[in-house]
C-alpha cells in the first residue's frame, strides 16, 4: 500500500505533515483488516471517524466510534485500535503536540496548567465535521483555513471536554522500579536487557517488575520496548534516515523487522511516512 494508495481489501491511508501546522500530525485513512497493537502518544489524539465502527482499547474499557464520533485521547495513554464491523472505519485524525495544545488551552483561558481530556468519546457531529475540514484545507495547501479550523477544533474540545490533566496516581510499591526499568530500556532501545537481567540490575524480581510495570504504563515491558523503537525510528524517518538505517539504529534486526511493527502501530510503511515528511 502506497502513501495513498489502495490496498485489495479497499484499505488506505495517508500520515503526514503539513509545513505550515507545526506540532501537528495528521492520518486520514480507511482500515479494514488492519489492527492497531497497544501503543501510545508523545501528543493527544482527536480522531473523527467519518463511516464503519472504530473499536478503541483502553485502560478503561473498549470503546466503539461511530461516525459523528470523536475519539479524545490523553499523552501517554497506551490504546489499541481495531474495525468494529466488517466493513472496517474510516476516520480523520489530528495529532497536535503537547505545547500546541497547552499553548491554545492558554489563548482561551479556562485552563490552567496542562490541559487533558476528560471523556474518551464524545457525539459532536460538529466537532467531527471541523476535524475533517482540517484536513481537507491543510491538503488544498489553504493554510488561513487550516490553522483557523485547527485552533477552533482544539479549542472546541479543550472547552467542552477537558480539565487539568489529571495527576498520576499516588506511587505504589514498585512505582519507582517501573520508571526506572523504563529508563533502562529507553537507554537501551538496540541492546535490552532481559526482563530476569533488568529485575536482578533493580532488585526485584521478574514478575514483580512485569506487574509494577504493567501498573505503570498499561503494557508489559516488551510491547512498550517495540513502541518506543517505532517512536524513536519515526523522528529518524522524519529527519530523512532512510529506513534500513533506522532500523538497526532502534534495535530491530533488520528492514523488515521494522517495516511489519511501524506499519502496525503507526498505520502506514516507514518509506510512506519518510516520503510525506521529505523536503
Amino acid at each position: 500500500m502506497g502513501t495513498d494508495g489502495r490496498s485489495r481489501s479497499g484499505e488506505w491511508a495517508r500520515h503526514w505533515q503539513y509545513a505550515e501546522l507545526p506540532g501537528l500530525d495528521l492520518l486520514r485513512a480507511r482500515y479494514v483488516r488492519h489492527t492497531f497493537p497497544r501503543h501510545a502518544h508523545d501528543g493527544y489524539v482527536l480522531a473523527a471517524v467519518t463511516g464503519g465502527i472504530e473499536e478503541v482499547g483502553l485502560p478503561t474499557g473498549t470503546l466503539r466510534a461511530g461516525p459523528g464520533s470523536v475519539v479524545l485521547i490523553n499523552p501517554e495513554v497506551p490504546h489499541s485500535a481495531r474495525a468494529g464491523v466488517p466493513e472496517g472505519w474510516a476516520y480523520a485524525t489530528l495529532y497536535p503536540s503537547r505545547d500546541l495544545v497547552t499553548g491554545v488551552a492558554a489563548e482561551i483561558g479556562t485552563l490552567r496548567g496542562t490541559p487533558g481530556f476528560t471523556s474518551d468519546l464524545v457525539t459532536d457531529p460538529q466537532g467531527s465535521r471541523v476535524i475533517t475540514e482540517v484536513h481537507r484545507a491543510a491538503e488544498a495547501g489553504n493554510a488561513l483555513a487550516a490553522d483557523t479550523l485547527l485552533r477552533g477544533a482544539v479549542a472546541r474540545m479543550l472547552a467542552r471536554h477537558a480539565g487539568p490533566l489529571p495527576a498520576r496516581p499516588v506511587r505504589r510499591a514498585g512505582a519507582a522500579d517501573a520508571e526506572r526499568a523504563r529508563a533502562v530500556l529507553e537507554g537501551r532501545l538496540a541492546d535490552p536487557p532481559s526482563l530476569e537481567q533488568l529485575a536482578t540490575d533493580l532488585g526485584t524480581s521478574p514478575f514483580a517488575l512485569l506487574r509494577a510495570f504493567r501498573e505503570r504504563y498499561g503494557m508489559p515491558p516488551h510491547t512498550w520496548l517495540t513502541d518506543a523503537r517505532v517512536r524513536r525510528a519515526r523522528r529518524l524517518l522524519a529527519a530523512g534516515t532512510p529506513p534500513a538505517e533506522a532500523a538497526v539504529a532502534v534495535g530491530f534486526t533488520d528492514q523488515p523487522h521494522l517495516n511489519r511493527h511501524f506499519t502496525r502501530i503507526v498505520g502506514v510503511p516507514p518509506g510512506a511516512y519518510r516520503r510525506e515528511r521529505a523536503g
